[in-house]
């Protein structure tokens, strides 16, 4: 599984024109998936992005967590995280796992950074629509790749 991980100030999303799920501070991740996905990459990565020091501390350091920051999440599905791009100008999305397949993985996701994080994560709605906004903090951007460890 791929995530991109944005430090917002704050993020929410809409779906037909409604907000589905809101922060303020803390991350807004976009979360893709392959087929290839077990729960122990679900697990690896939320435990990645738990224990991120990527908030300031008091000497203005990236030093801190999202639990040491009282942090919240905001999950969004996003399987272009795994487009192809090499050939040509029109993305191939053969790598993404098949929403039959992602949706559950995308669900257990949630689950698991429920617990790891000891607070409920805010969503969008897996194949929905939906209107993203927020307002990145630096800007910081982490890209986590879970078949890419070492």
């Amino acid at each position: 599984m791929k995530v991109v991980i944005q430090r917002v100030l704050e993020a929410s999303v809409k779906i037909d024109g409604k907000i589905n799920g809101e922060i303020k501070k803390g991350f807004m991740i976009l979360a893709g998936f392959v087929a290839e996905d077990t729960k122990e990459d679900l697990t690896w990565t939320a435990g990645k992005i738990s224990g991120l020091r990527i908030f300031d501390d008091k000497d203005g350091v990236m030093n801190l967590s999202l639990k040491d920051v009282d942090g919240d999440i905001l999950l969004i599905s996003q399987f272009t995280l795994h487009a192809l791009t090499k050939k040509g100008n029109r993305p191939s999305y053969v790598m993404a796992a098949k929403p039959e397949i992602a949706e559950p993985l995308y669900e257990s996701f949630i689950k698991i950074l429920d617990e790891t994080i000891g607070k409920k994560v805010q969503t969008g709605i897996f194949g929905a629509d939906m209107k993203v906004s927020l307002i990145n903090d630096g800007p910081v951007t982490i890209i986590i790749d879970s078949k890419n460890r070492l």
